[in-house]
C-alpha cells in the first residue's frame, strides 16, 4: 500500500473531490484526501495524500500558495469568476484605468488583511455549505478571515484583460482578491482563469497529469511520508520505539535534543514514527505512527 503524497496537475472542470476519487481508482490507492480545495475552474498543483499520509494533510493545508490568475476588468459576476451570472458592467470605465492606477491598486493589497469569503464557496455555515445557500438565492453574513498577501505582481495587460501572480497564505480566495481589486479601481472585475503553481514546497515540476495515471506511475511519483514536510529529522534507535509507541515524553528530549519548532522522528529503517514540536523547553507529540514501528514481542511465546 502507498503512503505519501502525489502532486497532481489538476485539470479544469473537475472538483477536488472528483480528482481524489479518480486518484483512488486509477492509482490503485486506498485512503486518499486533498490538502486544500481548488475550484473546478482552476488547474495546477493539487497535493493528494494517500494511505497513512492523510494524517499529515492538515499540515500541508497550512502552507502558503502561489497562483497565476487572469482577470477581466469592468465585469462583475455573482460567483466572482467567469462561470457566474453577470451582475454589473462598467466596460467603458475599465478602458480608462491606467497602468499606474492598476499597479498602485495591486501594491495596496499586499500585506495582512481580513478577507470576506465568497458566497459561492465550500465553507460550511450552520452545517450548510455556502454555495448551497447561494444557489438557493440566499446571502448570509460571513465572518472575514485573516489572510496575508505576500506578493502581487502584474504579468501582463491586454486592454481589460489582466494577468497577475499572487503569493498568499492559506485560506485566500483569489476570486475575492480579484473582486476587491476591481472594487478598488471602481470598475469591478471577475476571475477568468486560475492556475496554482505552488503549494508549500510542491511545484508544477513535481506534478503528474491525472490523465493516464496508473498504479505504477503513482508509485514512481509518490513523495514518501518522511519527505512530505520540510522539518528537521531525528532518528530513534530501534530499542526506543516502544517508548514512542506509548507516547512517553522522556524519549523525545533525548532523541530530538535541540529541536526548535516542528520536527519528525524517523526509525533506523527511514520510516516516519512521530511528528513532534518543541514548546518552550518541552517537546510534545503531534502525531504518532505506530503502524510503522517494529512489532511488539509477545512475552512467553514458545515455538
Amino acid at each position: 500500500m502507498l503512503h505519501g503524497v502525489l502532486i497532481i496537475d489538476k485539470p479544469p472542470h473537475l472538483t477536488s473531490a472528483h480528482v481524489v476519487d479518480l486518484v483512488r481508482r486509477r492509482g490503485g490507492v486506498g485512503k486518499a484526501g486533498h490538502t486544500g480545495t481548488l475550484d473546478p475552474l482552476a488547474t495546477g498543483v493539487l497535493p493528494i495524500c494517500v494511505g497513512h499520509a492523510t494524517k499529515l494533510a492538515g499540515y500541508l493545508i497550512a502552507e502558503d500558495k502561489t497562483y497565476e490568475a487572469e482577470l477581466e476588468l469592468g465585469v462583475d459576476t455573482d460567483t466572482l469568476d467567469r462561470t457566474g451570472k453577470v451582475v454589473a458592467e462598467r466596460r467603458e470605465l475599465a478602458d480608462q484605468v491606467t497602468d499606474d492606477a492598476l499597479a498602485a491598486a495591486l501594491a495596496a493589497m499586499v500585506g495582512p488583511q481580513r478577507q470576506l469569503p465568497p458566497m459561492f464557496s465550500a465553507i460550511k455555515q450552520g452545517g450548510v455549505r455556502l454555495y448551497d445557500r447561494a444557489r438557493a438565492g440566499q446571502v448570509v453574513e460571513r465572518e472575514p478571515r485573516s489572510i496575508v498577501i505576500h506578493a502581487l505582481a502584474l504579468r501582463w495587460r491586454r486592454g481589460r484583460r489582466v494577468a497577475i501572480t499572487a503569493h498568499c497564505s492559506k485560506g485566500t480566495f483569489i476570486r475575492s482578491l480579484v473582486a476587491d481589486l476591481g472594487a478598488a479601481l471602481g470598475v469591478g472585475a471577475h476571475l477568468a482563469e486560475l492556475r496554482r503553481t505552488q503549494s508549500g514546497a510542491y511545484t508544477l515540476a513535481q506534478a503528474v497529469a491525472l490523465e493516464g495515471l496508473t498504479g505504477e506511475l503513482a508509485a514512481r511519483a509518490l513523495i514518501p511520508m518522511p519527505q512530505m514536510l520540510t522539518v528537521p529529522s531525528f532518528v530513534a534507535p530501534a530499542a526506543r520505539e516502544a517508548e514512542l509507541r506509548d507516547g512517553r515524553p522522556g524519549v523525545l528530549a533525548e532523541v530530538a535534543a535541540g529541536l526548535a519548532g516542528m520536527g519528525q522522528i524517523l526509525s533506523e529503517r527511514g520510516e516516519l514514527l512521530a511528528l513532534v514540536e518543541a514548546d518552550g523547553e518541552k517537546i510534545k507529540y503531534l502525531r504518532v505512527f505506530p503502524e510503522f514501528m517494529a512489532p511488539v514481542a509477545v512475552a512467553g511465546s514458545a515455538g
